[in-house]
């Protein structure tokens, strides 16, 4: 396919290995490049007449990819199938959700499978590094373990730490496939950190060399009052901040819906558009609302003409439409959003705000793990528009700043599976395998796969044991004798002591009776010298090693136990899932 523009090393290297016939998995920075790869296979397909499925994790996602590749290749060739919609279904580019592919993977609600993937020739697997994902992680691998072999998968991801691990993986369970790997950013990132305290600067989080810059404090804890706490600081102060600055238009994430309209509303009446842009965005909103009336009664309208918006999975996808609509043409100069919106929807911004290093979880408050960051933060920098993208994070008494430069300084994390055999999936498999047909594809997973990489320390130390067991046993005695002769050696000389104690007590029991002649003393005296004999005549009683060599046969048997328990653990460990599965 011909691009208007020239393709980096990664995206020629990558569409190479399509044209050859290959599945890849294309790992690289937000923002670098990645959907090129998805366009060229859409390219191919519609020139051999097959049809891609497009796949991403999140239903707002799913609708800007249709809204756009209907503008690119004609609404008759692309249709959507979500949860909730169906249009054109049978088009040659279909996107959806990955929870609707790995369904039809599995033939239900959408017809038989082998109907489903006709004339399919290839599978874009967008933001696979949700294979993360706590609640949905399992949906990616069902989706690649159940994909026919003869489909081209095509995997983009942010770059991740294992991007070798799951392209071996896919290469044994699906067919062959490369990994193509960059982490060179087009728009290079700055760092930046936001004091409350200090809400007129905004100084670099890093100084030069790459430290925590020195100028940077950590926020004190203020005690609590009677009165009514007030704001730890004034959004529309930082918003105000950048926007002398020239560094907006931002996506400025927090951590809830509620906070994102709160947020949103307190920055109503910021002057942030021209003349121009505030008659352009009425055209545009009035233009909308033409198709959609019913979008008239949105309460978030009035802020739009403020330039500002919030973006969150509580709105209607239309009303998200329109904002990521008016964020891509600059009329939108600061979007308040969830970290959904950093799952690859298409709104460069020039800036990032990030509104905390912790959020709630289910399993309580932490901090962000080093994808989140690289994710939210990944979203700054527009192509062919920004020298350098801005990340701004805010500062908070909770969170020490150089928690915060540990964070934004790390790599990625490692993909770890979230493979979880649940109701819903053993119904699935049984309705269509047999259970040893079942347990093959449970033995496919990306965990499974990988459990030799969770399971190294484990077969370390049973290697660790085995070396012990294997060392004693074939220990090599300087004067040629055997384990056997040893312990032999180690019998006469416990006999030896022991008869030898038993004598002494007999003759001081006699000598105090006056029968310094008995034939009881005398009898274990003789048999005392013979076990005393006997020991002299082995080599082991002069040799220096006897008391190591001794000490490690008898542990030897603890060393077997252990390896023996070691060994049932493996086993365990290995065989989870299928257990789970049984269970």
């Amino acid at each position: 396919m011909e691009f208007e523009f020239k393709l980096d090393d990664f995206q020629v290297e990558a569409t190479q290995h399509i044209n050859n016939g290959k599945s890849v998995v294309l790992c690289a920075p937000t923002g670098a490049g990645k959907t090129v790869l998805a366009e060229h296979a859409i390219h191919l397909a519609i020139k051999t007449n097959k049809k891609v499925f497009y796949t991403t994790p999140l239903k707002a996602l799913s609708n800007q990819k249709f809204n756009d590749f209907s503008v690119k290749y004609g609404q008759e060739k692309v249709g959507l199938l979500t949860g909730d919609t169906s249009i054109n279904r049978g088009a040659q580019v279909t996107i959806m959700t990955t929870e609707v592919f790995r369904n039809m993977l599995y033939g239900t609600h959408f017809g038989k499978v082998e109907e489903n993937m006709k004339d399919v020739q290839y599978v874009v697997l967008d933001e696979v590094h949700y294979m993360n994902d706590e609640q949905r992680g399992t949906v990616w691998e069902e989706s690649i373990i159940h994909c026919p072999n003869n489909i081209q998968l095509i995997a983009l991801s942010a770059t991740i730490a294992n991007s070798q691990a799951l392209t071996d993986w896919i290469n044994s369970v699906h067919g062959k496939t490369e990994l193509v790997f960059t982490d060179f950013r087009p728009v290079p990132l700055r760092h930046y950190f936001y004091s409350p305290t200090s809400p007129h600067e905004l100084p670099p989080l890093f100084a030069p060399g790459g430290k925590l810059n020195a100028r940077i404090q950590a926020e004190s804890k203020t005690k609590k009052s009677k009165e009514k706490s007030k704001p730890r600081f004034s959004v529309p102060q930082l918003i105000t901040v950048l926007n002398k600055k020239n560094m907006l238009p931002a996506i400025y994430f927090a951590f809830s819906r509620k906070k994102c309209d709160t947020f949103m509303e307190m920055c109503a009446g910021l002057q942030l558009l021209s003349d121009f842009e505030k008659q352009r965005i009425v055209q545009i909103i009035d233009e909308y609302i033409i198709d959609n009336p019913y979008l008239t009664k949105n309460k978030h309208l009035e802020y739009l003409y403020f330039g500002v918006a919030a973006h969150h999975a509580g709105l209607l996808p239309a009303w998200k439409g329109l904002i990521e609509k008016l964020f891509q043409q600059g009329l939108i100069k600061v979007v308040f959003a969830t970290e959904t919106l950093a799952a690859g929807i298409n709104m460069p911004a020039r800036t990032t705000i990030i509104s905390s290093i912790s959020k709630r979880s289910d399993d309580g408050h932490r901090n962000l793990n080093a994808n989140e960051f690289l994710q939210m933060s990944g979203r700054a920098g527009r192509r062919g528009m920004d020298e350098v993208g801005h990340v701004i994070t805010v500062a908070s008494p909770y969170e020490s700043p150089e928690e915060i430069a540990l964070l934004a300084s790390s790599k990625s994390n490692p993909l770890e599976s979230r493979f979880a055999p649940g109701y819903s999936m053993v119904l699935n498999l049984l309705q269509r395998f047999s259970l040893e047909e079942s347990r093959e594809l449970i033995l496919k997973s990306f965990g499974y796969y990988s459990s030799t990489e969770r399971l190294k320390p484990l077969h370390q130390q049973k290697k660790e044991f085995e070396d012990i067991i294997y060392n004693i046993k074939n220990y090599k005695c300087p004067y040629g004798l055997s384990t056997e002769d040893l312990l032999n050696y180690n019998k006469y000389k416990n006999m030896y002591i022991e008869h030898r104690n038993i004598t002494k007590t007999l003759k001081k029991q006699a000598r105090n009776a006056g029968r310094h002649d008995a034939v009881e003393v005398r009898e274990f005296d003789e048999k005392t010298r013979e076990y005393f004999n006997q020991m002299h005549e082995s080599a082991c009683n002069d040799c220096k090693k006897y008391r190591t060599h001794i000490k490690d046969i008898e542990v030897v048997s603890r060393f077997e136990s252990k390896l023996s328990k070691l060994e049932r653990t493996i086993e365990y460990q290995k065989d989870v899932y299928w257990r789970q599965f049984l269970n």
